[in-house]
C-alpha cells in the first residue's frame, strides 16, 4: 500500500504568529467573558473563529501577495529554469551544457546577471574556454 504524502500547507511564519494571535485573543474573551458572568459568553467564540480569524488570514495574505509580487506570476528565475528545461527536452542543449547553464542561473543574483556571464562566455575565445576547464 502506498503511504499518501500529506501536502504542506505552505503557512508562512507571519501567517502561524497571526493565526496563533487570533486563537489566543478569542478563547481568552470567551473564557474572560464566562468567568465575569456575562450570559451570551458564546459569542464570542463564532465572532473570533468563524470572523476575525479568516479575516486576518485574508489579510496577511493580501499583504504578502501585494509585498512580494510573486505570488501571482512566477518569478524571472522560475521561467528562465523552465525554458531552460523546455530546451533540453527539445534537444536543444546536451545535459552538460543544461547543467552548467541552471548552475549558473542559481549562482547569479538576476537573470539578467546569468544572461551577461552567457554571453561573456560565449565571446571568449576558445583557448581561455579551455584554461578554465
Amino acid at each position: 500500500m502506498e503511504s499518501e504524502q500529506v501536502p504542506d500547507d505552505g503557512d508562512t511564519p507571519l501567517e502561524e504568529v497571526t493565526a496563533g494571535v487570533v486563537i489566543t485573543l478569542t478563547l481568552l474573551a470567551g473564557f474572560g467573558l464566562l468567568f465575569a458572568g456575562f450570559e451570551f459568553f458564546w459569542v464570542a467564540f463564532p465572532v473570533g473563529f468563524a470572523g476575525l480569524l479568516p479575516a486576518a488570514m485574508g489579510a496577511v495574505k493580501y499583504y504578502q501577495q501585494s509585498t512580494d509580487g510573486t505570488a501571482s506570476s512566477p518569478s524571472e528565475t522560475d521561467q528562465a529554469l523552465d525554458d531552460l528545461r523546455q530546451r533540453y527536452a527539445r534537444g536543444e542543449l546536451t545535459e552538460a551544457e543544461f547543467e552548467a547553464r541552471v548552475e549558473r542561473l542559481l549562482e547569479t543574483e538576476s537573470v539578467g546577471d546569468a544572461r551577461d556571464y552567457a554571453d561573456r562566455i560565449e565571446t571568449r575565445p576558445e583557448a581561455d574556454r579551455e584554461r578554465e576547464r
